[in-house]
């Protein structure tokens, strides 16, 4: 198969708008060739247009801030000369001076399929501002490696932040190619969009079910996601973040397992059971010990569960992550009534709300996970409503059927 890096290269008709041009390109570290050589490089060694300036976006271009909140710097980059300017540094948005130096943009970033996972915000940011500049934007397609499903509460009105661009659900289904054409028609933005999209992509085909396995090899888009398994629970364990409870920062399965020095694994794992079995499909739930090296609860011993995905008995239309942690949240606070569950700090730059409702996009979550009267039932009819109109909302956007 083929990213749209891959045809970009390939095709000379695909570069034929941008002959003569100044570009610039939006990329991280998992922005690669077939071949595993970086975009930049790549696109560099043309003769068609004139490589101007680069974008990095959160973890930088080189990808290497490890954790959340910490930003990088401009830099020269050393091979090209270009300047390579940071999106979360100074500045989210681009300024009018970096603006002018390119003609048209081109992106290249591998998604997680995600609302919290910042780059989709940054391409929103870049849409708008092409927009307002007169620029043109060529999004370079690639998989998303959760796939197609679908889960999660819609980003309700006024919770809008870096990590929610919009009024969708947790889990969208989208490739970022298919969410620019989103946020262009959302928005209601006049600019020069186009998709280079992928060929041979099959969005539901096993056993990738996203990602296409021993095709394409896995580079990590920011440190923590380090391979398909934490893409496909990932819309359920960055809850995590915003908990005391560790996500697994400084083990080697970041965001694929979770837990806490005075968690009893075990006990967990059948509460969850016995409030909503259905949750649990798809997947695999295994007690485990951890110590983190760094972040939360570091050097600690930890109880905990990982969520394995890993395996034959993954099923990508029954496995529910976002449901999943947020059973976990559910059946601690049931076992533990006073357990200091939500951790209180200024996550993603939002000062006056707690993180737990910044991630989630609004407080319903946190309310039914505090809530002693309140059902696996309850959260579950909200979430279905939303993840309907939103199907219902994305199918005419879908490239790849």
């Amino acid at each position: 198969m083929q990213f749209g890096i891959d045809r970009l290269l390939d095709e000379p008709g695909l570069r034929a708008r941008l002959t003569g041009k100044r570009v610039a390109l939006l990329a991280h570290p998992a922005s690669v060739t077939r071949e595993l050589g970086h975009s930049m490089d790549a696109l560099a060694a043309l003769e068609d247009f004139t490589l101007a300036v680069a974008f990095g976006p959160q973890h930088g271009l080189r990808g290497e801030k490890q954790d959340n909140m910490i930003e990088s710097e401009d830099f020269l980059d050393p091979v090209h000369g270009i300047p390579v300017y940071s999106l979360y540094g100074d500045v989210r948005r681009p300024t009018r001076e970096m603006m002018a130096q390119f003609d048209v943009l081109l992106v290249d970033l591998q998604d997680l399929g995600c609302r919290i996972y910042t780059f989709i915000t940054t391409l929103l940011y870049l849409l708008e501002a092409a927009a307002e500049h007169g620029k043109a934007v060529v999004l370079l397609d690639r998989p998303n490696p959760a796939g197609r499903p679908v889960e999660g509460l819609t980003l309700r009105a006024g919770w809008e932040s870096f990590v929610g661009a919009g009024p969708m659900p947790m889990r969208h289904g989208l490739t970022l190619g298919e969410m620019g054409h989103w946020f262009i028609r959302h928005n209601g933005l006049n600019v020069d969009y186009q998709v280079i999209g992928m060929e041979g992509w099959q969005a539901t085909a096993a056993p990738g079910h996203g990602w296409p396995l021993q095709e394409r090899a896995w580079v990590n888009p920011s440190p923590n996601a380090s391979n398909p398994w934490m893409a496909r629970c990932y819309a359920g364990t960055v809850l995590l973040e915003g908990t005391t409870l560790s996500e697994g920062r400084g083990t080697t399965h970041p965001l694929e397992l979770f837990g806490a020095p005075d968690i009893e694994p075990r006990r967990l794992r059948e509460e969850m059971h016995r409030m909503a079995p259905s949750w649990l499909e798809g997947c695999r739930l295994r007690e485990c010990w951890f110590e983190p090296t760094f972040h939360k609860h570091a050097g600690a011993m930890c109880g905990g569960i990982q969520i394995h995905v890993d395996g034959p008995f993954y099923d990508p239309q029954t496995f529910k992550p976002w449901r999943l942690v947020a059973l976990a949240l559910k059946a601690l606070r049931r076992i533990s009534p006073d357990y200091e569950l939500w951790r209180d700090f200024a996550y993603e730059y939002e000062h006056d709300r707690l993180a737990i409702d910044v991630i989630n996009g609004s407080e319903l979550l946190r309310e039914w996970v505090d809530d002693p009267d309140a059902e696996p039932g309850d959260l579950d009819a909200l979430a279905r409503a939303d993840e309907s109109m939103w199907r219902q909302e994305a199918e005419p956007l879908l490239l790849y059927q």
